[in-house]
């Protein structure tokens, strides 16, 4: 049953249930060994030793252990969100602005950006994502709410909203995300203003979603750009094939390849210590729990999916 598969009558008779119930016993011990996010004060707030898991098939059954209805900030998630937004509106257009190679670096990195004339690597670093925001800013009268009625959309939850407090907290402290924004600015790689780009970025950013609501919102990648539960299409097939591949490369920032390696699914991690995984033609994962790694991942979310990937012996690989 080992590499990718998505053969309905398969995967209906694996016990996902018992086997998303062990994992959340299995990661128990390491709940207690990451560390929150404390360069935003509020998610520095929030308790580390948490667990929730959502898996959802394309036919919108759903899985869940723990926590999985406990709201976080989903933080970098969104990315894929905005991402979306801006490859469904500009085409290959937006390749021009930025890049779709690993960056090997932290994701609030500077110092590629000199190197490379303000292009970023990748649209998951946070370089990366303020030029996919301003992209959607330069096009769209209200762009915030315009991501957030794409995700009431794609989860299903009409109640998702921002953060207020996680939105402050994140504009106050946002001084690296500023320096970046800038930056591109003078190389001319940012149209719109860059207060009207940090505004949308953190935003969209301190959406507080949970595990159920993230396994649903992933289905039109897990569908090639369309949403299985509403028959909406979101993306062409294509398109989708290249978020999916952007998250198996940058998803997780300079340990994209362990992750891959480890996990075998494309995955996007945040630092409020939410991860979505998808299998292609098969289903899409929610897990949370915020202690994080040195790279700002999960540290129970990826081993959690590393035990999904072994017990259930499905990856794309």
């Amino acid at each position: 049953m080992s590499g990718f598969f998505h053969n309905d009558i398969r995967v209906s008779k694996l016990p996902l249930q018992e086997i998303i119930d062990e994992i959340r016993e299995e990661v128990g011990p390491f709940l207690s060994q990451g560390k929150v996010a404390d360069y935003i004060p509020e998610l520095g707030r929030v308790k580390p030793e948490q667990f929730g898991m959502a898996v959802t098939l394309l036919n919108g059954q759903t899985f869940e252990t723990g926590q999985s209805r406990d709201n976080f900030s989903i933080q970098s998630i969104s990315k894929v969100f905005a991402l979306t937004i801006a490859f469904a509106e500009w085409g290959d257009q937006l390749w021009l602005k930025v890049g779709r190679e690993p960056s090997g670096n932290p994701f609030n990195s500077l110092v590629q950006l000199e190197h490379e004339a303000g292009k970023p690597r990748n649209p998951f670093i946070n370089a990366g994502a303020l030029v996919v925001a301003d992209s959607i800013v330069s096009r769209f009268s209200e762009p915030t709410d315009m991501i957030i009625d794409f995700m009431h959309e794609i989860s299903g939850n009409s109640g998702l909203e921002m953060d207020s407090n996680v939105f402050d907290s994140e504009k106050e402290h946002g001084h690296r995300n500023a320096a970046l924004a800038h930056f591109m600015k003078s190389y001319g790689n940012m149209e719109s203003e860059v207060n009207e780009v940090l505004n949308f970025y953190f935003g969209h950013c301190s959406v507080r979603m949970n595990c159920f609501d993230l396994a649903h919102a992933f289905l039109y990648l897990a569908n090639h750009g369309k949403h299985p539960l509403t028959a909406k299409v979101y993306l062409a097939a294509s398109q989708a094939k290249r978020i999916n591949s952007l998250m198996l490369t940058c998803g997780t920032y300079d340990a994209a390849g362990d992750f891959a390696f480890r996990v075998g699914l494309p995955g996007k991690s945040g630092v409020g210590g939410g991860i979505a995984a998808i299998i292609p033609g098969c289903m899409s994962i929610g897990v949370w729990s915020p202690g994080l790694d040195k790279h700002g991942n999960s540290l129970a979310g990826i081993k959690a999916l590393e035990l999904f990937t072994t017990k259930t012996e499905i990856s794309i690989f």
